[in-house]
C-alpha cells in the first residue's frame, strides 16, 4: 500500500497544512435583538446567552463583535408599538434606526446589516400586509419594504437583508435604494428561507410569532431542494449581492446546491433552534460545546457557505483565536 491517508493526519502541524476549509472570525455575523422601551438587557429564556438589548446599550455588543474580529452584526428590531402594516419599520426614529446610529457612533468600522421584514413590527406577526382573507398581500408589502430599507440606509446601515420571502422583493429594494441615492448599499437576500420548526426560540427573542395561521404560504417547503435553484436565479437577476439559506443544519445540501449554481457569495443562517439545542445539551454535559459549535460552523464552510450568521459568533471567534 503506497498511499496511506494517515500520513497526512499524524499531527496537528500536518493536519493544519492540508486542511481544505478554514473557519475565520470574519466569516461570522452576530445577530442582535434590539427592543424599544427596555432599560436593561433582557435575557431570552429559550436562548441562553442571548438578550434583547435597549437601543442605547447596543453599542457594547457592537464593541464585543468588533473586538472579536467578526465580519459584522445583523439587527432585528422589536418596537414598542405594532400595527397591521408594521409602520414602525420605516420610522426614522424607530428602534432599529436608533440602534444603527448608536453602533455607527460608537463603532464606526463595524459592518451593520439590518434584517428587513415586518413580522416583528406587525400586530398579527406576519411578514407583510394581510388581505381580508388573511393572506399576505405581496405587492402592497413590497411598497412598505421599499420605505423600510431606505430608512435603514439613511440611518447608516451598510447592508439590508430582506427575509419575508415576498416575490420580487430584491428588485423592489434595489429600485428603491437606487432611486434614493443609496446605490452602494448591497442586498443580502434570504433566497431559500424554509418554513422550519427550528425557528421557535427566535420567535421568543423577536416577539414575532403569528397570532393566527403560519408562514407556509410564503416560506419554502422543507421538502424542496430544486426550488432553491429557481429562487437563486430570480434573486441574482433582480440584483442580489449575497444569497442566503436558512436554516442551516437540515439544509446543508441546499447550501451546496446554491454554491454550485451561483458565483455570488453564499450565506447560511445557523438559526435559533440549532443554537438552543447545542446550549441545552452542553448545559447537561452531554456534549463539548466548543467542539460541537466549531465542527458545525466548519461544516457550513465545507458545504460552500462564505458567510455564517450565528448566535455563537462571538464565542466561536474567541475559540478560533485561542487556537491560533
Amino acid at each position: 500500500m503506497r498511499y496511506r491517508p494517515r500520513r497526512l493526519r499524524r499531527n496537528r502541524a500536518i493536519r493544519a497544512m492540508v486542511r481544505e476549509h478554514r473557519l475565520r472570525p470574519e466569516d461570522l455575523i452576530q445577530p442582535l435583538f434590539v427592543k424599544e422601551g427596555e432599560t436593561v438587557p433582557r435575557a431570552v429564556p429559550s436562548m441562553p446567552g442571548v438578550f434583547q438589548l435597549p437601543p442605547d446599550q447596543v453599542a457594547e455588543a457592537g464593541r464585543q463583535a468588533r473586538d472579536a474580529g467578526l465580519g459584522g452584526v445583523i439587527l432585528f428590531g422589536i418596537p414598542a408599538d405594532k400595527d397591521a402594516e408594521g409602520t414602525e419599520a420605516w420610522n426614522a426614529e424607530g428602534v432599529v434606526q436608533q440602534a444603527i446610529r448608536a453602533l455607527k457612533e460608537a463603532v464606526p468600522e463595524l459592518y451593520v446589516i439590518v434584517d428587513a421584514c415586518f413580522c416583528e413590527y406587525t400586530d398579527h406577526g406576519h411578514c407583510g400586509i394581510l388581505r381580508p382573507d388573511g393572506v399576505v398581500d405581496n405587492d402592497a408589502t413590497l411598497d412598505n419594504l421599499q420605505r423600510a430599507v431606505v430608512s435603514y440606509a439613511e440611518a447608516g446601515a451598510d447592508m439590508v437583508a430582506p427575509s419575508g420571502m415576498m416575490d420580487g422583493m430584491v428588485d423592489a429594494i434595489r429600485c428603491a435604494l437606487d432611486e434614493a441615492g443609496h446605490v452602494e448599499i448591497p442586498i443580502m437576500a434570504y433566497t431559500a428561507k424554509y418554513a422550519s420548526a427550528y425557528y421557535g426560540p427566535f420567535r421568543d427573542a423577536a416577539e414575532s410569532a403569528p397570532a393566527e395561521g403560519d408562514r407556509r404560504g410564503y416560506q419554502m417547503d422543507p421538502a424542496n431542494g430544486r426550488e432553491a435553484l429557481r429562487e437563486v436565479e430570480l434573486d441574482e437577476a433582480e440584483g442580489a449581492d449575497v444569497v442566503m439559506v436558512k436554516p442551516g443544519l437540515a439544509f446543508m445540501d441546499v447550501v451546496y446546491r446554491l454554491r454550485e449554481a451561483t458565483e455570488l457569495p453564499v450565506a447560511v443562517y445557523n438559526v435559533s433552534g440549532e443554537y438552543s439545542m447545542i446550549k441545552a445539551a452542553a448545559e447537561r454535559g452531554w456534549i463539548d460545546e466548543r467542539e460541537v459549535v466549531l465542527e458545525t460552523l466548519t461544516g457550513f464552510k465545507r458545504a460552500g457557505a462564505d458567510l455564517i450568521l450565528t448566535y455563537h459568533a462571538v464565542d466561536a471567534a474567541h475559540w478560533l483565536r485561542a487556537a491560533d
